[in-house]
């Protein structure tokens, strides 16, 4: 199981960025895939998940309704689209995934995590 994350960068507040994860040697379409940040000094934290077929989502009350996250299981590519960003977004973003049922969306125990895509906003 492989995770590939991309699109990080530098962007200046108030600003977007989308960030992708792109997933090989699995099931991409039975998996829960989520976001996780971890900024310097700090613990890793949930960000955003979907469900299996992307009828769930689920964010966490920092990001919600700044972040969008959502799925192309014919790609096997998961994305968060981040609007409206902020100086304490700046963190280190990780995709994960799990196998989960399709009515579970979890926000722990994820088994397959990517390398991280840095994103920094300047204030």
């Amino acid at each position: 199981v492989q995770l590939q994350a991309s699109g990080g960068g530098l962007v200046q507040a108030g600003g977007s960025l989308r960030i992708s994860c792109v997933a090989s040697g699995r099931s991409f379409s039975r998996s829960a895939m989520a976001w996780f940040r971890q900024a310097p000094g700090k613990e890793r934290e949930f960000v955003a998940g979907i469900s299996r077929n992307g009828g769930m989502t689920d964010y966490a009350d920092s990001v919600k309704g700044r972040f969008t996250i959502s799925r192309d299981n014919s790609k096997k590519t998961v994305h968060l689209q981040m609007n409206s960003l902020k100086y304490e977004d700046t963190a280190v973003y990780y995709c994960a995934a799990r196998d989960a049922i399709i009515t579970h969306l979890p926000r722990e125990n994820y088994v397959y995590w990517g390398q991280g895509t840095q994103v920094t906003v300047a204030p």
